[in-house]
């Protein structure tokens, strides 16, 4: 009882205050050679590996008993919006992180709280998307990266701030929705804001200082390599934002970034490739230098952000291995590229959803070639498929190193129409060059019977072997695990469901309290595998559904506020 009193005088009377501790775990040090090699039973980085495949070696739950599961315990989170982040797990002590940058350290066992930190944001501060994707466990500290732009760094084991770090100016534009990315003692976080007329970039921390380390700006400086892709200063309010937290290759020390949309939208308004935006950047961890680069496609106007990290997946193709990187586009094609000494080289690139924007692809570099009718400009309206939230956005894929394949959450039959006007920068304001009135979004004719899907992909082979198929559009993350198994969420029917990995055929399926467009996570206590996801709907999968209200004549409901669930098989019933 005093304990529950404790937890409630603390949620109730100083949540603002950044610190509530009640700690009863032990705690065991994150190193550099457990992120490597992460155990079974834990989830210690945002897509649990460096590779961001997303798959848990566990299997205790499988596809022979996943029907029983039942919710074990759940926490609310007390916030709306769209909660967004995975549950890490360290030896039973779980980590989650909220909107309004709220932490709450958990007993992964029964969900007793152990401490709460909510961080007192600035009341001028304009949140484009208050959301947050997660916290970096490293060594005996938790590292969130806020969305005022500081890097925080917190105790593992009883939430005492240790040091803050400001990254940016917030009054600027630039703010932080990942989770940071730590490899040997650097902590690397990127900065949001493409729509309000930053310079992006990623930087690097020392873990225990506090103090930064490098600097790499997404948009070249005048005289560096790429500068000459940004006419006159266009470059100098860029854009070019690192949303989701990058891959990393133990074997070369380098780590892999999407970036996003350069702005203003209008490519017209900043002729010429852009560099490096809506690419993949391979930055070397111990200097920051970009040593590598491929764009997907070249002076962006459709807003389609390549945020989304490269998954690390080695690929038996003509009796070689393939040291690939695949990324699922924003621009509707799914990506397969190589990395090797020399850089990263194209392999192939083909279609997942309907595009009407490339008419071809080089095939040596996989440069995009455009119908300019599709391409949108100043002064006209246009429009284009997939919409400006693309084939997938920023939810993670994941895939199986079990059956080979990878794991899509798309939107099919959406397309979009923009209208361009000239933009004016001013600090902190939307510099994207049209009024939210010249943004359409609108599902084609086959869109009344599905819009989102779940893909799966042989890789090997290089084509697609089944799709399951929902009316709402699809904004859930996804997890494959050992159990032959696939979960994820994303509907605006709140279902949380689990996939037969091999054939698409829905297991099971739990009614949750929002929308379910957190990342989920697997890990195990005692030999007990557990499932755990965020369900709270929010961001753009709101913005989404009330575009397609418009659309449809509808008016969909779909509750806020956010909830914690933890899934598992039922306990044993005793014997009488």
């Amino acid at each position: 009882m005093q304990r529950l009193l404790t937890s409630f005088f603390c949620l109730a009377l100083i949540p603002t205050l950044g610190l509530c501790a009640n700690p009863t775990l032990p705690y065991r040090s994150v190193t550099q050679a457990r992120l490597e090699a992460p155990e079974p039973d834990n989830w210690l980085m945002y897509r649990r590996t460096y590779d961001s495949q997303g798959y848990s070696p566990l299997a205790t739950i499988n596809t022979r008993n996943v029907r029983q599961l039942v919710p074990l315990w759940s926490f609310s989170t007390g916030v709306e919006e769209a909660h967004q982040a995975p549950p890490l797990v360290n030896d039973g002590m779980m980590f989650i992180t909220t909107p309004r940058n709220q932490i709450l350290a958990l007993d992964a066992r029964t969900g007793d709280l152990q401490w709460r930190y909510q961080r007192q944001l600035p009341d001028d501060l304009f949140q484009l998307h208050p959301t947050n994707r997660g916290v970096a466990l490293y060594e005996d500290r938790v590292y969130l990266a806020t969305v005022d732009a500081f890097l925080v760094a917190l105790d593992a084991r009883t939430g005492e701030v240790l040091w803050e770090k400001p990254v940016e100016n917030y009054l600027d534009g630039y703010y932080m929705t990942l989770a940071p990315l730590v490899v040997n003692g650097r902590v690397m976080v990127g900065t949001s804001g493409g729509e309000l007329g930053v310079r992006g970039f990623i930087q690097a921390f020392d873990a225990k200082t506090g103090d930064a380390l490098w600097k790499t700006y997404t948009v070249p400086a005048p005289g560096e390599p790429g500068s000459e892709t940004w006419p006159g200063d266009t470059g100098k309010h860029g854009g070019v934002p690192v949303w989701v937290t990058g891959s990393y290759d133990p074997a070369t020390q380098l780590s892999y970034w999407g970036t996003g949309n350069a702005g203003p939208w209008m490519g017209d308004a900043r002729t010429g490739d852009n560099l490096y935006a809506t690419s993949v950047i391979a930055v070397d961890v111990n200097t920051g230098a970009i040593r590598s680069h491929h764009q997907y496609h070249w002076n962006d106007s459709w807003d389609w952000d390549e945020v989304a990290a490269p998954l690390l997946i080695d690929i038996q193709r003509n009796g070689r291995t393939l040291k690939s990187l695949i990324h699922e586009g924003r621009n509707g094609y799914l990506w397969m590229l190589e990395r090797t000494s020399k850089g990263i080289g194209f392999v192939e690139a083909q279609a997942y959803v309907k595009q009407n924007v490339f008419t071809r692809l080089d095939p040596l570099t996989g440069r995009p070639e455009y119908d300019p009718q599709h391409k949108p400009r100043i002064g006209q309206r246009t429009e284009f498929c997939p919409s400006i939230w693309g084939g997938k956005d920023w939810p993670p894929s994941a895939y199986s190193p079990q059956t080979g394949y990878l794991y899509i959450p798309a939107n099919e039959n959406l397309c979009s129409a923009l209208a361009g006007e000239p933009a004016k920068y001013r600090a902190g304001e939307p510099y994207i060059g049209l009024p939210v009135a010249n943004i359409e979004v609108f599902p084609t004719p086959e869109g009344k019977d599905h819009i989102g899907e779940l893909q799966a992909w042989d890789l090997a082979a290089g084509k697609k072997v089944w799709t399951k198929t929902f009316k709402s559009h699809n904004w859930g993350p996804v997890l494959a695990t050992a159990g032959g198994l696939v979960f994820s969420g994303g509907t605006n029917d709140r279902y949380f469901r689990a996939f037969d990995a091999h054939t698409g055929d829905v297991l099971w399926q739990q009614r949750t309290n929002s929308g379910v467009v957190g990342v989920p996570t697997s890990y195990a206590i005692d030999g007990q595998q557990y499932i755990a996801v965020q369900s709270g709907w929010g961001v753009d999968a709101q913005r989404k559904q009330e575009f397609l209200d418009k659309a449809y004549g509808t008016k969909t409901q779909v509750p806020q506020g956010g909830v914690l669930w933890v899934f598992g098989l039922p306990p044993a019933t005793p014997a009488p």
